[in-house]
């Protein structure tokens, strides 16, 4: 954060050294790279570690900030390799890593306490507990939601720690962190860097739609809320684009700049750059309208044109610094010039001055030479000459001798700006092999109503996962309060109303709850209440699940990303279970797919693909969500011995009592399925 004069950094992406070079050159306060490894755009060219070493020096060199992005979830098998990722971003100088999986913190916290840590959008924070716990867990930044209205970014703002917001660039149809349908379609996820954009094909709430486009966004661009986002406290202003080409990274960079200053910038240029069909503000404003779109050969057209001046953009090197001088050229000594910029000074020396046998060097003719700054950073703010009469000081060793000290206060300043880390490989975490037992796994239900238990003996399943809302009913109809694992809300707008509901229900006989971010166990620890991890947390290792159960969350839902091989290696005190049957989740979004292209009124509760596949929506409007399931039902009862696990899931949304019964005695009978069914990753994994 620029806390000099406390506006917003901006932060700009950089999958290549040309994008770094055109963030800085256009006036980036920061940038933020991926390493060949561990990043969530793995597609992006990303630099190796040679170019690392480059980035950090020359973003040092221009003042910035270099972050880096170790935002992927790992496997077991991975964290040697991750630890050492992480130790060479410690020593190369990075400013800052932005993390996603728990074992990324786990290692830095322990090895490198020094490294700032900023936990990633893909952690789903967009509430108050959320920010506090990345607080208390010494995160010194917390990339928001991009979900969010002006009125929570503000509150956000408020609670000491810096907030980073996306300002610009794609939009991503679903929560970050919380989208599984690139991975269950493709094999590719989100969550580990290989997102396909199966969002941007064609989707349809109507089966002869060929041409709709609903699960694709517009791009993002809050340029125009730039101060208003300044006025909220927001420390970093964030711009998307690791995968977009250096003229995108140019325009998005300068426009930005320009905006925070209060000028203007050309929404033309950055529509011709890239957008689709435009640009949006909805949810910032709130004004949800319109905010759908597509990628066209229009808006790809347009680019060709806009080219040429975006490289203008980014072509020369900019005259960024003042830098004072300070000449002395006196007889019989070395020639001497002292050069000073921003608290750092050089010193340099050069020949001994001839005397003149022509014309004499005077005032005007060194100042004339010194003041050739260009092609380096600075511009001379200030000079001040001491020159004996008489002396003869040729042009080439004037300039010489600007090179020289220009040179040496480059080095000088890059140096004071980079800070290598020293971390301590003997601390990194430890997991000691140890398969867990195979065991027959408690069978539990979750379910979307209480009404789908009507049929159902409640005896033949070990725990019921419902919703929040639906706690009330349970009772009513006399089932056991300590049977029920309460869930709550995936993504809210209103922390406030979910407390006061878990503090009257917990009067109740209620004691667990199952959580599906951060803040959720936050809150629980607050209450008392037992927190039991759900699928949204990604757990994909034996660290990051190690440091779940310091937290308190002592039973943890494996990420359904994972193959069953995986899962059963994790090692951790904590009991693990998985999501054994369903329509898994693959999207959590704030918008409604269905509503924008046909309203409330003609809802069908599915959007249909190219292929002909129906992909059930859940409307949880009540709750500000929806949530997009997979076309095929998860079925695992006659593989259940291939899972060392603790429990088993079970996991209902539209199916009726009666089918809801059937299949809890299928699963108790480990029975083969019928019909179509899919085995999910647990067998096929992912990329």
């Amino acid at each position: 954060m620029n806390t000099e004069n406390k506006t917003p950094e901006v932060l700009s992406p950089c999958g290549s050294m040309e994008s770094l070079t055109a963030a800085l050159r256009s006036g980036a306060d920061a940038v933020y790279i991926g390493g060949k490894l561990f990043s969530a755009r793995h597609n992006a060219q990303n630099f190796t570690k040679d170019e690392i070493i480059e980035a950090v020096r020359l973003c040092h060199k221009y003042g910035a900030l270099i972050y880096q992005a170790i935002n992927t979830v790992v496997t077991d098998a991975e964290l040697v390799s991750l630890a050492e990722e992480c130790r060479f971003a410690c020593e190369a100088g990075i400013d800052g890593l932005i993390v996603q999986d728990r074992a990324v913190e786990a290692v830095v916290r322990r090895c490198c306490p020094d490294m700032p840590l900023h936990v990633s959008t893909q952690s789903t924070l967009h509430t108050e507990n959320g920010l506090l716990w990345a607080k208390e867990h010494g995160y010194s930044r917390a990339v928001l939601s991009r979900e969010l209205p002006k009125d929570v970014i503000e509150r956000l703002c408020r609670l000491g720690i810096e907030t980073e917001v996306f300002v610009h660039g794609a939009l991503c149809m679903s929560v970050s962190g919380q989208c599984y349908l690139s991975a269950l379609i493709g094999s590719r996820s989100a969550n580990r860097g290989l997102c396909a954009g199966a969002c941007r094909l064609p989707f349809s709430s109507n089966a002869k739609a060929k041409d709709k486009y609903a699960l694709s966004l517009k791009d993002l661009s809050l340029y125009s809320h730039c101060g208003e986002l300044a006025d909220c406290g927001v420390s970093s202003l964030k711009i998307e684009g690791r995968m977009k080409r250096p003229e995108y990274v140019a325009a998005a960079t300068s426009s930005l700049c320009s905006a925070l200053n209060g000028g203007k910038y050309d929404e033309e240029l950055l529509k011709a750059v890239f957008s689709r069909s435009g640009f949006t503000d909805g949810y910032f404003s709130g004004e949800r309208k319109n905010m759908f779109g597509a990628r066209t050969k229009d808006d790809a057209a347009m680019l060709s044109e806009a080219l040429p001046k975006i490289r203008e953009l980014y072509r020369k090197e900019p005259a960024k610094f003042p830098v004072s001088m300070d000449f002395t050229a006196v007889a019989g000594q070395r020639l001497k010039l002292l050069v000073e910029s921003g608290g750092t000074a050089v010193e340099v020396c050069g020949d001994v001055p001839e005397a003149a046998i022509n014309r004499p060097a005077d005032s005007e003719y060194v100042a004339a030479q010194l003041q050739k700054l260009g092609g380096t950073l600075y511009y001379l703010s200030d000079i001040k000459i001491t020159l004996d009469e008489g002396l003869s000081i040729p042009a080439s060793k004037l300039n010489s001798l600007r090179r020289l000290a220009i040179e040496e206060l480059d080095l000088k300043r890059t140096a004071c700006l980079t800070v290598k880390k020293r971390f301590d490989s003997a601390n990194i975490p430890k997991i000691k092999p140890s398969p867990r037992k195979n065991i027959s796994p408690e069978i539990r239900i979750q379910v979307k109503s209480i009404s789908q238990l009507e049929l159902l003996d409640i005896e033949s399943v070990s725990k019921v996962i419902l919703p929040l809302k639906e706690a009330d009913k349970y009772l009513a109809l006399g089932y056991p309060a300590e049977k029920a694992i309460i869930t709550l809300p995936r993504f809210t707008f209103n922390e406030e109303k979910v407390v006061a509901e878990l503090e009257r229900i917990k009067d109740s006989g209620f004691y667990a709850c199952e959580c599906q971010n951060p803040a959720h166990i936050r809150i629980l620890n607050s209450l008392g209440i037992k927190a039991v991890g759900g699928f949204g947390l990604n757990i994909t290792n034996s660290v990051a699940a190690g440091e779940y159960f310091k937290d308190g969350v002592s039973e943890l839902t494996a990420s359904f990303e994972l193959k069953a091989t995986q899962i059963n290696r994790l090692t951790t005190d904590a009991k693990i279970g998985a999501i054994v049957y369903g329509k898994l989740p693959l999207m959590l979004t704030v918008n409604c797919p269905i509503k924008n292209e046909v309203g409330c009124k003609g809802c069908t509760g599915e959007l249909i693909d190219r292929t002909g596949a129906h992909f059930p929506v859940l409307c949880g409007k009540e709750s500000g969500y929806f949530e997009l399931l997979n076309s095929k039902t998860l079925w695992l009862a006659d593989k259940l011995s291939d899972f060392n696990i603790d429990f088993a899931i079970l996991k209902f949304t539209n199916e009726a009592p009666q089918e809801v019964k059937t299949v809890v005695d299928k699963y108790n009978e480990q029975a083969n399925a019928v019909g179509e069914f899919t085995r999910g990753l647990y067998y096929r994994g992912i990329d």
